[in-house]
Parts: C-alpha cells; sequence; structure tokens
C-alpha cells in the first residue's frame, strides 16, 4: 500500500471482530452490537468506501500501479478459483478474482460449479459447527471432487472461512495447494 501510494492506518489494539461470524450463525442481535462498535472506532470524521481486497488488487492492476512480473511461483501452473458464496453470490464480484489471478503466469480453469452456480462450503454460515446432515459425502469432499476434475494444482479463494476445501483435500492426500 506504501509502494502505490495508498493511505492507510491500523487500529492495533483497538481493532476488534466483525462480528461477520456471528452473523453468518444467525446471531444477529451480536452482530448490531459489533457493528456499533466499530461504527463509534472508525468514526474519525472520514467518509469510507468498503470494497473487497480483489476489487482494490484488480483497479490497482488496472491503473498500471501494480506490475505482475512473469515467471515466478505460478509459472505453469493450473490456477482454480473457488467462488466465496458472500463475495459472489451475496456481493456479485465475480471478475475481480479472476482477473488478478489471470496476471500470473498460469492458466486459470473454471471448476464446474462456479460464479452464481458455485458451491458453498458452508463455512460462511457457520455449518462448520454443528453436525453433518444427511448424505453420502460432506461438502468439502464434494468440493474436492470438483476440483480433482478440474487438474488445477492450486485452488485459490477470497474466504476466510473455506477451511472445508482445505480439509477436503488433505483428506484426499491430494498435491493440490489452497491459498488464500
Amino acid at each position: 500500500m506504501h509502494h502505490v501510494g495508498i493511505k492507510f492506518a491500523i487500529l492495533g489494539p483497538e481493532e476488534t471482530c466483525t462480528g461477520d461470524p456471528a452473523r453468518r450463525a444467525g446471531n444477529e442481535f451480536l452482530f448490531q452490537m459489533q457493528a456499533l462498535t466499530n461504527i463509534a472506532t472508525l468514526e474519525l470524521g472520514g467518509n469510507y468506501e468498503v470494497i473487497h481486497h480483489t476489487t482494490l488488487l484488480q483497479q490497482l492492476i488496472n491503473e498500471g500501479k501494480v506490475k505482475m512480473q512473469g515467471g515466478g511461483t505460478f509459472k505453469g501452473k493450473r490456477i482454480s478459483y473457488h467462488d466465496s458464496c458472500y463475495l459472489g453470490r451475496a456481493n456479485d464480484i465475480y471478475e475481480a478474482p479472476r482477473q488478478v489471478l489471470e496476471t500470473l503466469d498460469a492458466e486459470l480453469v473454471e471448476l464446474k460449479r462456479c460464479r452464481s452456480n458455485g458451491l458453498c462450503c458452508g463455512a460462511g454460515g457457520a455449518q462448520m459447527f454443528k453436525e453433518d446432515e444427511k448424505g453420502d459425502l460432506r461438502i468439502n469432499q464434494e468440493r474436492t471432487k470438483d476440483v480433482v476434475e478440474s487438474k488445477a494444482n492450486i485452488v485459490a479463494v477470497a474466504c476466510p472461512f473455506a477451511v472445508p476445501c482445505t480439509d477436503g483435500v488433505k483428506e484426499k492426500n491430494c498435491k493440490i495447494a489452497c491459498r488464500c
């Protein structure tokens, strides 16, 4: 952020949770209380536009402020992108993460269930904290099947809750890296 001239601040010990996990688990009251606390902390006379980090990266690349160098870690790799439910379906952001990945020296491959038809890993809705529902496969196993079928070397995710994807890859003992 220094490199591209963006002014920013870090709250340090005043920074707290967004309350998002509570909201996803259905505790709207706790979320609202946390949101009000955060708004009060940020009330510094500023006017803020909140955007996702992939949107910011895409803008910086498009403006030429960030330039990707060829080669490197991703050269020749096949990368698939797991659409985050809340980023995608809730906020209609599908292209920014893909455009950032396309700047790497790699091949972007789509999963068979992607974009608005993506397969939710269940973690964002707090499903990771409850017992499995009846079915043949756990959600992480189902999503790992999609990843294996894509023949990707790397799965990129933009959701901090997409742990079930990582768990499924470990369980299947795949040679696939999950990157957030």
